[in-house]
């Protein structure tokens, strides 16, 4: 494994016409139009990523299985696809075992953040399906604001053997300048569990006006908490585009990391995904 290689661990492609899209709205003018590999290309190019992790968009396994496709199609380039299916659905571990079975497939992860329980991840109907991912060699991506990090705190002590990462941070809201309970409820997950911690999507949640400075307190918090052994970088590329673009949220991502060692860095930005999600 190379841990020099440069990778994007979140990203998304999808096409409107697929219809399962529900928070996908004309409201997001800047993203509501089909994008595809052959658009993010380029933009890879230009930061030397030579890998990427390709992460559902809509709660179907008939997305998840296009996904799938999708990855097969890129020459290489997606080492990994995140998926979805109903945990809670009472075929749910088949379903996964079926999945699992495509080798591209690394990943789980229900869209928490969009449930109106904050606590579902915690339903005993669940559970089954928690316990049942180690053994199918399958991650969990854990899509969450602050509202669901407490319920995400107690899922993560119940299943230890479960390979976790928070997606974009938690998402705190820093447009408002919001910090508590996020900070702490973040940093007791990642002095209470092996969880690791995706640098991505915070450029969304700070808004168009966001500098290096806006996220800086965010960024630090994040490393500092989980260590650079555990974050990982990923672009939210094509919603990055709404508060930026894929080339600014990565000079930031280098402005915001040039004081860490050139290993901290490389992990951050290649090493540690590939060893999360054995892209190797």
């Amino acid at each position: 494994m190379n841990a020099m290689l440069r990778s994007d661990a979140h990203h998304h492609v999808w096409q409107l016409a697929r219809g399962d899209y529900g928070w996908l709205t004309p409201a997001l003018a800047p993203i509501h139009r089909d994008f595809a590999i052959d658009d993010l290309a380029p933009l890879l190019a230009t930061r030397g990523i030579g890998a990427t992790v390709l992460v559902q968009a809509a709660p179907t396994v008939a997305e998840t299985r296009w996904l799938l496709d999708v990855a097969r199609a890129s020459g290489g380039l997606v080492r990994a696809v995140v998926g979805w299916a109903d945990l809670a659905a009472p075929g749910a571990i088949a379903t996964l075992g079926t999945l699992a079975a495509d080798p591209l497939l690394k990943g789980i992860r229900p869209m928490l953040q969009d449930l109106p329980d904050p606590g579902w991840i915690e339903r005993p109907d669940v559970q089954p399906a928690l316990a049942a991912l180690p053994g199918l060699g399958l991650r969990f991506d854990a899509l969450v604001t602050p509202r669901e990090l407490a319920s995400l705190r107690r899922m993560l002590a119940r299943h230890p053997g479960l390979a976790v990462v928070v997606d974009h941070c938690a998402k705190p809201a820093i447009a408002l300048g919001a910090w508590q309970p996020w900070a702490d409820d973040l940093a007791a997950i990642a002095r209470e569990s092996s969880a690791c911690c995706k640098l991505s999507g915070l450029v969304t949640e700070a808004g168009s006006r966001w500098t290096v400075d806006t996220l800086r307190p965010y960024v630090d918090h994040v490393v500092n908490a989980f260590g650079s052994d555990r974050v990982i970088w990923g672009s939210d590329w094509p919603v990055v585009n709404l508060a930026s673009g894929y080339t600014r949220w990565a000079e930031a991502t280098d402005a915001l990391l040039a004081g860490l060692s050139d290993e901290e860095r490389a992990g951050i930005l290649g090493g540690n995904a590939l060893r999360f999600y054995g892209l190797g």
